[in-house]
């Protein structure tokens, strides 16, 4: 071995010691000691509770607008279906009226016809 390389021994013992300071100077930078880290962490969590209420206020902002929306379809889905069974019951009646109007026509035809007949009758008697 050369006289300047260090031994196992001896690197070992170099690894450890640095890893000891970089324990004392990772100690020392704690954030724990600080005396303004308390009142950092309250902000945090008075930021992160802020946060929390602002999101819950925009989900019930969120449900209360689709709540409206859903009402707002479904009165115009019953408005749609009460004119359809009006047009359909006006429907109905045109119908029943062209009905009516057609039987009335019938039943005058009828009565000209036995009108014609019983005439026809008369005359040959």
């Amino acid at each position: 071995m050369k006289r300047n390389e260090p031994s196992l021994a001896d690197r070992l013992g170099m690894a450890a010691k640095a890893r000891q300071a970089l324990l004392e100077k990772a100690r020392a930078n704690d954030p724990t000691k600080d005396p303004d880290f308390a009142a950092k962490m309250a902000a945090r969590a008075e930021a992160a509770v802020e946060r929390e209420r602002r999101q819950e206020e925009r989900r019930l902002a969120k449900l209360a607008r689709q709540a409206e929306e859903a009402a707002e379809r479904a009165a115009s889905e019953a408005a749609r279906l009460a004119e359809a069974a009006a047009a359909e019951q006006a429907r109905l009646v045109e119908v029943a009226a062209q009905k009516a109007a057609l039987l009335a026509l019938e039943a005058e035809r009828k009565a000209a016809r036995d009108a014609r007949y019983a005439a026809r009758k008369q005359r040959r008697r």
